[in-house]
């Protein structure tokens, strides 16, 4: 909180739904500034939007009067805020396994599981991401999404950031737009890939398979990709990759366009050698992976509080070291 507020609350926290209280005093340093870019720092749990509206609905008052949101302060003025916080969600809270990496007031770090889907879609009200966040969280009912700000497939494991407040959301999603979040994924692919590079296409929807992504001469999305290998296995390869935008499957689709698919991908892979498992019939946990090999593995920003450059790194899950480990003694 700014240290020119007075403010009377006692707990000052943002209630997971209800009637809310706050009353402040208008320091005389800010004579002059508009009452709703003030009212935006007094109160940053709530969207400058959102409190905008309670001024034009006279639900936030100055010296006990509604005025406009762009009146101007003279400094002195008292602040009233009674109103209603409603819940922004209405999916329910269940206890969802996910493991969290990093949290405080504004933000959550988690590393998603496999085969945890994120938002609740038809076929998946429950049991998933959102509802687990929820039951973790009640205040994340206020926050849209509960939070969610970026997605991971079903079946791709990693790192994922979690806003705990409508500002950290906002802040969250412009730097996602403004592609200052770093992202680095491990993906294991087919082939040999023996460069590092970076893959630039444009992306949309599969022409003639509505349900699928893919690259696409125009009509699509810019879609940038860098890769590196970091391990190569002749037939196989550990490549590290970093999104420079977020596309959906992006990955996936870049990866299998470059004629290197990743390991276990139904959907852009194909099916495993058959040559390969003839050769070394060791290989069959590779031809029998149930996912596609791609992990999140680290993730960096600027925390939308406190403005310090962040970062969090997992190691890969279990299922995929366990492949690499094959591959090193198959190889080797």
């Amino acid at each position: 909180m700014p240290a020119d507020t007075i403010l009377t609350d006692e707990d000052p926290a943002t209630p997971i739904n209800g009637p809310i209280s706050h009353h402040a005093t208008v320091a005389f340093e800010k004579a002059g500034v508009r009452l709703d870019q003030h009212v935006a720092e007094l109160f940053p749990d709530y969207s400058r939007s959102r409190l905008q509206q309670w001024i034009k609905d006279g639900a936030l008052l100055l010296n006990g009067q509604k005025v406009k949101p762009k009146a101007k302060l003279a400094g002195g003025e008292s602040i009233t805020l009674e109103a209603a916080v409603e819940a922004r969600c209405t999916w329910e809270a269940e206890p969802v396994e996910f493991g969290i990496v990093y949290e405080d007031d504004a933000l959550l770090v988690v590393n998603k599981p496999a085969g945890l889907v994120v938002h609740p879609a038809v076929g998946n009200y429950n049991g998933t991401l959102l509802n687990g966040l929820l039951h973790h969280c009640g205040t994340l009912t206020q926050v849209p999404r509960a939070g969610i700000v970026h997605r991971l497939d079903k079946d791709t494991t990693g790192l994922m950031v979690v806003a705990k407040t409508e500002i950290s959301q906002l802040n969250l999603v412009t730097q996602l737009q403004s592609r200052s979040v770093k992202r680095q994924y491990y993906a294991l692919v087919h082939g040999d890939l023996r460069r590092t590079g970076t893959i630039e296409t444009l992306m949309g929807r599969h022409p003639t398979h509505r349900i699928k992504m893919a690259v696409v001469k125009s009509g699509g999305k810019e879609a940038v990709t860098h890769y590196k290998p970091v391990a190569t296995f002749d037939d196989f390869t550990l490549v590290e990759l970093k999104l420079q935008t977020g596309r959906t499957h992006q990955i996936r689709v870049h990866m299998a366009h470059m004629g290197f698919p990743l390991v276990g991908d139904q959907t852009y892979g194909g099916k495993f050698p058959v040559k390969l498992l003839r050769l070394n019939p060791a290989l069959q946990p590779l031809a029998d992976f149930p996912r596609q090999a791609l992990h999140a593995a680290r993730l960096g920003l600027v925390h939308p509080v406190s403005g310090i450059q962040q970062e969090w790194e997992v190691e890969l899950p279990e299922d995929m070291q366990a492949l690499v480990e094959l591959l090193e003694e198959q190889y080797a």
